[in-house]
This record gives C-alpha cells, sequence and structure tokens, in this order.
C-alpha cells in the first residue's frame, strides 16, 4: 500500500510532459494512493515519517527507502535527506538498475532546483555526482539479461532493458550546458571541444575548475555514443504496437546532440565539403542507422539527398558475408536483392540472407529492444530498381492525407492493420502470394517459399493459400494483413456447410 503506484491520468501526463521536457515521466503516480491521501489529509512531514517507518521496519526492502528518497526530491527539496536514503536502497538491492536510478534522479533534480546564479564548480560537483550515478546505473542495466535469455540462476533478470541511466546522463548534459553557456559565452567552445579548459581557466575566473578537466572532455563523445542509441532505439522499436515512446525523449535527445556537437567542423576534416559533413553529424545522420532515422524527421528533399550522397560514398553496397555485419548493411541488402516480381527467379538465396539478419539482430539490438514492438522500416512497393522500396514515412503521409486520420490513428495502425485497407495504399504496395502452414508464414518468391514473421500472429491459425504485403523491420521481412485467398474462403465455406449433413449421416447409420 505504500510502495504501489497507480495510473496516471492521461491527461495529467500529457500535461506534464509538455511543461516540463526534462523530466523522464513515469506511466505511473510518484507515490502509492495511501501517501497520496496522507499528504492531502496531513501534510509532507507526515507522509514521510510514514515511509521511513516503514523503511526502518522492513529493513531488506528497498522499495520503502526508494520512495522515501523520492519524496524528499520532489517534495520537500531535501536533497541531502534524499541522496542518504537513495544510497540505503541500492545498498539492499545493489544489482537492480532501476533502484539505482533514484540516486542519478537525485543529483539531477538537484542541479535542475540549484539557486541562479550558481558557480560553475557547484554545477559540475553536483552534475558529476549525476553522471557517476548515471553511469553506474547503465552499468547495472547492461548486466540485467532479458526474460527470454538463459541465466546462470543469480543473474537478476528484466523483461525491460532500463534507458532510464543513458537517458539520465543526456538530460544532465543538457543543463550542464545550459547553466554554463549562459553565464559565460566561452562555455560553449569548452563543452564542444573547440577550445581547451586549461587555455582559457583565466577568463573564467576560477583555476581550480581544472579538476573537472576529464569530466568535460568526456560529455562530447558520451553524448554522442548516447544520441547514437537513442536514435536506433526509437526509430527501430517502439513500447508496444499501439503506442509510441513520448515526444520529448526523441525532443531532448536531439537538443543535446545538437548543442555538444557545435557549430564547428572537426578539424580532421578537409575544408571541401566540411559544412556538409557537419550538417550531417549534426542530423545524427553519420551511420546507416542515422541515415534510416533522419526518413522519419522533418527533412527537405535536397538533405536527404545529400545524406544519402554522402553515405553511399561511404558505405559500399556489398554483400553481408557474416552475421556480424550490422542489420542495417543486411536489410539493405536483401531489400536490394529482393524481385521486382514475386514470379521472378532470385539470383540469391533469400532465406540464407534472412537467416543471416536475424542473427545479426540477436547480436546487436536483441538485449536492448527485447520486448518493444519493432514497427516496419521499409515496404516492397510496385515498381523497378529502387523506386520500388517504400519508406513508411511514405505510408503515413498517404495515410493521413487520405483518410484525415490523426497521429495517434497511425500509431495504432500496426496493431489493426488498418493503412492497408486504403485503396491508394493498395495502389502503391506490391501484394505477394504465399502460404499459411504449422503456424508459420512463407512467400512464394520465384517458385521458392521464403518464411518470414507475421507482423499479427493471430492469422497462421490454420493452414491455407493467403496473400500479404512485405515489410522490413530491423529483424528482418514480415507478412502483413494477411488474408486467405479468395478461391480458399470460398471452398473453406462450401467445405464448412457439407460438413455437418455429413457427419449427420453419419450418426443416422
Amino acid at each position: 500500500m505504500l510502495t504501489r503506484r497507480r495510473p496516471k491520468p492521461k491527461e495529467t501526463k500529457e500535461e506534464e510532459n509538455q511543461n516540463n521536457s526534462t523530466e523522464m515521466k513515469e506511466e505511473k503516480e510518484r507515490f502509492s494512493r495511501l501517501i497520496l491521501d496522507i499528504q492531502r489529509m496531513e501534510d509532507d512531514d507526515q507522509s514521510a515519517s510514514v515511509l521511513e517507518m516503514a523503511s526502518k521496519k522492513f529493513d531488506q526492502n528497498p522499495f520503502f527507502p526508494q520512495a522515501l528518497a523520492r519524496f524528499y526530491y520532489t517534495e520537500l527539496k531535501d536533497y541531502k535527506l534524499s541522496e542518504t536514503w537513495a544510497n540505503t536502497a541500492k545498498i539492499r538491492d545493489p544489482k537492480s538498475s532501476f533502484i539505482a536510478d533514484t540516486l542519478g534522479q537525485v543529483h539531477k533534480n538537484h542541479l535542475k532546483n540549484i539557486e541562479h546564479p550558481a558557480k560553475p564548480r557547484e554545477i559540475l560537483q553536483l552534475a558529476e555526482k549525476a553522471i557517476n550515478a548515471f553511469k553506474h546505473e547503465e552499468q547495472l542495466a547492461e548486466n540485467e539479461r532479458g526474460i527470454e535469455m538463459k541465466g546462470d540462476g543469480k543473474t537478476k533478470v528484466s523483461l525491460y532493458f532500463n534507458t532510464r541511466g543513458m537517458f539520465g546522463y543526456l538530460q544532465v548534459s543538457n543543463l550542464v550546458y545550459d547553466r554554463l553557456v549562459s553565464q559565460n559565452e566561452t562555455w560553449r567552445g569548452v563543452l564542444t571541444k573547440k577550445v581547451s579548459l586549461r587555455s582559457v581557466l583565466g577568463s573564467l575566473g576560477d583555476n581550480k575548475l581544472f579538476r573537472f578537466n576529464d569530466l568535460i572532455n568526456s560529455l562530447r563523445d558520451e553524448v554522442k555514443k548516447k544520441c547514437a542509441f537513442f536514435d536506433k532505439y526509437l526509430t527501430y522499436s517502439k513500447p508496444d504496437m499501439k503506442k509510441d515512446d513520448p515526444s520529448y525523449i526523441s525532443r531532448d535527445t536531439s537538443d543535446c546532440n545538437r548543442k555538444y556537437v557545435g557549430d564547428y567542423p572537426p578539424k580532421h576534416f578537409k575544408d571541401k565539403g566540411a559544412d556538409l559533413i557537419q550538417n550531417l553529424k549534426q542530423n545524427l545522420a553519420d551511420t546507416s542507422a542515422g541515415v534510416l532515422s533522419c526518413l522519419d524527421r522533418e527533412c527537405t528533399e535536397s538533405d536527404l539527398k545529400e545524406i544519402t550522397t554522402w553515405w553511399e560514398e561511404i558505405f559500399s553496397q556489398k554483400m553481408p558475408l557474416i552475421p556480424r555485419d550490422s542489420p542495417e548493411l543486411h536489410m539493405l541488402t536483401l531489400l536490394l536483392c529482393w524481385p521486382s516480381d514475386s514470379k521472378e527467379k532470385c539470383v540469391h538465396d533469400l532465406n540464407k540472407l534472412i537467416r543471416r539478419m536475424n542473427c545479426s539482430y540477436e547480436h546487436a539490438y536483441k538485449i536492448h529492444f527485447r520486448s518493444r514492438y519493432l514497427p516496419p522500416l521499409f515496404f516492397i512497393g510496385k515498381g523497378q530498381d529502387l523506386t520500388r522500396i517504400v519508406h513508411r514515412k511514405v505510408l503515413k503521409e498517404m495515410f493521413l492525407e487520405q483518410n484525415e486520420e490523426t497521429i495517434q490513428d497511425w500509431s495504432n495502425n500496426w496493431s489493426n492493420e488498418k493503412t492497408f485497407k486504403d485503396p491508394t495504399i493498395q495502389a502503391r504496395l506490391l501484394k505477394v502470394e504465399g502460404v499459411v502452414r504449422n503456424y508459420r508464414v512463407y512467400a512464394r518468391i520465384g517458385g521458392t517459399e521464403i518464411e518470414m514473421d507475421a507482423n499479427l500472429r493471430n492469422s497462421l491459425w490454420r493452414s491455407c493459400q493467403v496473400s500479404f504485403y512485405i515489410g522490413f523491420t530491423i529483424r528482418g521481412p514480415v507478412a502483413f494483413a494477411i488474408q486467405t485467398k479468395p478461391a480458399e474462403k470460398e471452398q473453406s465455406s462450401e467445405m464448412a456447410s457439407s460438413e455437418p449433413q455429413t457427419t449427420t449421416l453419419s450418426l443416422d447409420g
């Protein structure tokens, strides 16, 4: 009763997310209903007293001190006591990343609410504490295996991969940048590594700031690394079929990336093309994953042309030789090798390419995506060569334009597959024939059966001839909008109508 929290009303969550984009909002109320009632009927001190009593009474339970720490930093703004109880919770469950998160949140909120103007040394001291806590949380999260993976009996198992440590790091980095640059523009060059901290200590007016040199030097590279992770995480997966990640995660991540990448091209690039390279990096498009995610953003046609041109120069379209090659390379190879006509014989072994892509996904992303839904990135459309590859953004624009639907409707469309009922979308995509057998679906391509996943597994309940559209997730090809072929439906109907008569005659006999 003291720690179990109820779901937060939807309207409240949306309002808070809009007003405070730097907070990682949870899906539930901050505290249990009992604590909220005590807070409303008594006062904050009484609520804290009840949680403290429970923390001492149940001295092995980590959730009571965790809730108490959260209460101290959110309601009473007592960050010293909050830190004490957050550490108590960590001691009681030292391997839980979710318990460890509270300590990072304590320091982050202290930094966020620090009195203005705070001295740079105070800002960096709090930032260092928060960053160390979040980095430790990130390490613990990496050690928490997914429930579908084999454990050793001792390792904690979590169905979800905890990304709060990485996102907390980016939130702190955002706060550090805003707090320091607002006081002195010199910090912009230091944080983006245009100038060294040592060279500008005089203008900053505090030589003791050099003790934070290692922290400051690590920020830009760590921000870039974590932004690249979230770029893949948000592009390739979502919480489930019906729900997207909160928009503030992408917004705050992109904001942090822009701040620390800065406006200056790296020195090792030649002057020619340096501005283009820097522009690509600012758009997180300096990796193959970045290119795919960039297509989902509001990019102009010229932006996309520059990105793809640069990308083609850096990454060959070679045939991936081993499963350890990136899933992006495997996917692009499959897209380029996929026949324009399902009757056309493919020169490559598509089943082998798909298996390699599956293995590549298992190695690269499975531990992080775990139970999350993998939405399609591309579809096989009608046409020849590259024109037959249809990005999901094209379908989204067609769906919203033709049906006057909302963004929320689009978010739900993978679960109800309403998109594929639109005649204009049907005209754009290539429908292939296949078969469902033993709860698996196969596409018939060039006389060969190609096994693939099904978007909705309830379409696989019985063996039959089917038709469907093919989409590609980061794991491999997926069958969408599986339909029993019309002839098969009629035949099944006739068989069904004749079965009762046969049974009756048998019984009478």
